[in-house]
């Protein structure tokens, strides 16, 4: 969406319709991937791709097609070993493409949506791909506001408390529900494209945890940084799931982040280090920067030796508070696996208020209160693993 945006945007202004066309969902080895996008306009001209050229021609027809009825289609397109070949692939796959229509009657939120992707703020967009619904509505979903319907209250309740989560991850994919919203149908498929930079996890100590912490975080979506001073640690062969790896001074490395407003209330620091000369001046950027987790690996002497190392530097209790210290849940967990396990673990219980408790010892609603539906009127007693 964001490379077609800044060309289609003149024309929506001047009242002319185009057709807007996005992977949806893919298999095997399809060229892009989900959220992939091409605009066609009425005099043929086309900006973006969905293939990288496989399939491009078939879509360019089919848009032409959307523009001149004005409905949306869904179309599901194979690619051949012989062109997969030719875009730099080893197989074949499929891919479906959902296009639609799009001008100020179908889609008045467009304009909003063009300006938060200029201006960089996070933004969701969820439309109805297929199914009992009404194919093509859009919702525009924001951390803290909505724009637009999907045409039935409980479906937008179930679609924008999904919307924000992927937000807040920076994934974008499909769901499917009820006609009403109901978790565990499938009647309506519903596409959910996140304008959001992943999260961050900010990993310092290249230390043989390391490894284990950067994959899971990388599984988890976030994008994954490990700092170390020392050059012959602080390697990608040492850290290879990281998506990138900086020798540099833990504490100064984080000041300029934080400096340049690259650390926001989604970013999770990890510190592994546990040695004084690194933990502490990075604890002191850490503890006053808008992180949403901040956890430190030791044994409770080491952490209440570095606690007071920290008092005498200036921190205060409330910052000191903010330290999950020692690191992680308790699994009693003893590899380097099993720790990013019970860390993973932590970073989700805070970021969604969970209890950390075995499910099978509490009473009441798996899912815990929904912000958008603190009653469970809509989704009752139901696991969100069962959709």
């Amino acid at each position: 969406m964001r490379d077609v945006m800044d060309d289609v945007l003149p024309r929506y202004a001047a009242g002319e319709r185009f057709a807007l066309a996005t992977v949806v969902r893919t298999w095997s080895s399809a060229p892009r991937p989900p959220g992939a996008t091409m605009a066609v306009t009425a005099d043929g001209a086309t900006v973006g791709s969905v293939s990288g050229g496989c399939v491009e021609s078939a879509v360019y027809e089919l848009a032409q097609e959307v523009i001149a009825t004005g409905r949306p289609v869904r179309q599901r397109y194979g690619v051949s070993d012989e062109d997969a070949f030719a875009v730099g692939l080893t197989c074949g796959g499929s891919l479906d493409v959902f296009v639609e229509p799009v001008d100020r009657a179908s889609f008045p939120e467009l304009l909003r949506l063009g300006e938060d992707l200029r201006a960089g703020r996070p933004v969701a967009l969820a439309t109805v791909t297929e199914g009992r619904a009404a194919v093509g509505a859009h919702v525009l979903v924001w951390p803290d506001e909505v724009a637009g319907s999907l045409g039935s209250p409980g479906l937008d309740q179930a679609v924008v408390a999904d919307a924000r989560a992927m937000l807040a991850q920076g994934s974008t994919g499909e769901r499917r529900y009820g006609p009403d919203g109901e978790r565990r149908a499938a009647d309506v498929t519903v596409f959910i494209q996140s304008f959001a930079a992943p999260p961050r996890m900010l990993i310092f100590g290249a230390i043989d945890f390391a490894a284990a912490v950067a994959r899971m975080g990388r599984f988890l979506g976030y994008r994954v940084t490990v700092c170390d001073a020392r050059p012959v640690f602080a390697t990608s062969r040492r850290v290879p799931d990281a998506h990138e790896v900086v020798v540099d001074w833990p504490h100064r490395y984080l000041a300029a982040q934080v400096e340049a407003g690259l650390v926001d209330d989604r970013t999770v620091v990890c510190v592994l280090t546990h040695d004084p000369k690194f933990d502490v001046p990075l604890l002191r950027v850490a503890l006053r920067a808008p992180a949403a987790y901040i956890g430190v690996m030791g044994s409770r002497r080491t952490h209440a030796a570095r606690v007071e190392a920290l008092r005498a530097a200036g921190v205060s209790e409330e910052e000191l508070a903010r330290l999950s210290a020692p690191i992680g849940l308790d699994l009693r967990g003893r590899t380097p696996e099993e720790t990013a396990v019970s860390i993973a673990a932590e970073i989700i219980a805070l970021r969604w208020g969970g209890s950390g408790r075995r499910l099978r010892d509490l009473e009441g609603r798996i899912h815990g209160p929904d912000p958008d539906d603190p009653e469970g009127e809509r989704s009752g007693d139901l696991d969100p693993r069962d959709r």
